[in-house]
């Protein structure tokens, strides 16, 4: 008996998948902010449990909704079948779109409002059954029809061989009862759609070499322009096109002016291979700064910076920072513990929020912390305190003056605090 356990637990691992190099979760729900159209809005696709089968989609707004309803295409990139919505971006609950897919594996969405397009890349994943579980299903079976068959074979009078079918059914029973035992010890295999395991370079991939630029190259206060951020690989040149999302988006640009009354905190649109891209308006000349927080799957985060001129006269009819609906509210200035910051040593941050807070990009606030010169910059999230009181710590490096902005989102709209903290040199 004993052997036969062993034997049972030896079928149980080697029937279990190996695990993936990347933790994929079948079922999940796939959030993605974007800015589009000049709407700050979280994408959401649902996850399915079946194909074919039906794909929702929905857009949740975070500021009242001015522009256009999202044009929604859904690609699949193995047979390029694609299906097609529209969804109307809602402040609290969206209306889900239903689509139809018809396979799992990589899709494109494309978002399309106003003239704005986006290419998001996902996969349709759907759970597939275990070796476990076919081991106890199976296992039961036999053992049913083992027992029925004994049982049979005893009233017919042969008892030796109503022994062994008796003995065969046991076998079975024991290989399902080992099944469910070892089944939660076992690593999941990946789901159906899953990207195939890729062995992981030494070290990961290279860090992506970026480049920052506008388009037109020289913008003018109260126009339109476009921040376009190139990414390719650091060792081969190519596009870098492997961003996972972070925090529910594939990157996070925060754009400031030199004097920081021009804050921006953008989700870019992917359009095309490599290439991040989003439409914003500046108040007055000067220099600007641009910060792209990214992730490259096997890679790790990355910070890329770029500065970028915009030229000519400041348009008078602007208010400063509202070019673009900064909707920056100064308000009461937040509390410090120590209320003097010291280079290198944890400050606490505390803010009161001009209302219940609802999570945005995953978390319940973000403070961003700029250096005076710009060279740094450094993003922390809300410690999880719940209501309307925000709580953050974070350490600045050097002594100095920095510019800082909190930032949450309430039922209408996403706030912006900003403020500045003069940190002291640490005694020696």
């Amino acid at each position: 008996m004993i052997r036969l356990l062993c034997l049972v637990a030896v079928l149980v691992l080697a029937c279990a998948a190996p695990a993936a190099a990347h933790n994929v979760s079948a079922g999940a729900d796939l959030r993605i902010a974007q800015t589009i159209a000049g709407m700050e809005v979280t994408v959401v696709v649902k996850g399915t449990t079946r194909v074919p089968g039906p794909l929702r989609i929905g857009v949740i707004a975070f500021e009242p909704v001015t522009g256009p309803p999202v044009e929604l295409a859904v690609r699949s990139v193995e047979d390029g079948r694609t299906v097609t919505g529209v969804a109307r971006p809602a402040l609290r609950d969206p209306q889900y779109t239903e689509l139809r897919v018809e396979r799992t594996g990589p899709h494109e969405l494309t978002l399309r409002a106003g003239n704005e397009v986006a290419v998001v890349p996902f996969r349709v994943l759907v759970e597939r059954g275990s070796g476990a579980e076919l081991l106890i299903y199976g296992g039961f079976f036999v053992a049913g029809m083992l027992l029925v068959g004994g049982l049979l074979t005893g009233a017919l009078a042969r008892p030796g061989r109503a022994m062994a079918v008796s003995g065969g059914a046991a076998v079975g029973l024991t290989v399902a009862v080992m099944a469910i035992v070892f089944e939660p010890m076992l690593p999941a295999g990946p789901p159906d759609g899953a990207a195939p395991v890729v062995t992981s370079q030494a070290g990961g991939r290279p860090f992506v070499q970026g480049r920052v630029r506008t388009v037109p190259a020289r913008p003018a206060p109260g126009e339109q322009f476009t921040v376009r951020v190139d990414l390719v690989d650091g060792s081969t040149g190519r596009p870098v096109d492997d961003l996972t999302v972070h925090h529910e988006a594939l990157a996070h640009v925060v754009v400031t002016s030199e004097d920081g009354r021009f804050f921006r905190h953008v989700h870019p649109l992917r359009t095309a291979a490599g290439r991040l891209e989003v439409r914003l308006r500046a108040d007055r000349p000067g220099t600007y700064t641009a910060h792209v927080e990214l992730e490259r799957e096997d890679s790790g985060g990355q910070l890329l910076t770029g500065r970028f001129s915009v030229g000519g006269a400041a348009d008078p009819a602007t208010p400063a920072g509202a070019a673009d609906g900064t909707g920056q509210e100064p308000g009461a200035p937040p509390r410090m513990s120590p209320a003097e910051p010291v280079a290198g040593r944890p400050v606490t941050v505390e803010i009161d929020a001009a209302g219940p807070v609802r999570p945005w990009l995953g978390m319940g606030g973000h403070l961003i912390v700029r250096s005076q010169d710009g060279g740094f910059l450094g993003h922390v999230h809300e410690m999880g305190s719940g209501g309307s009181r925000l709580r953050f710590t974070f350490s600045f490096p050097e002594a100095g003056r920095y510019l800082a902005w909190a930032q949450y989102a309430v039922a209408d709209r996403i706030v912006t605090v900003p403020f500045t903290v003069d940190v002291a040199e640490a005694a020696r």
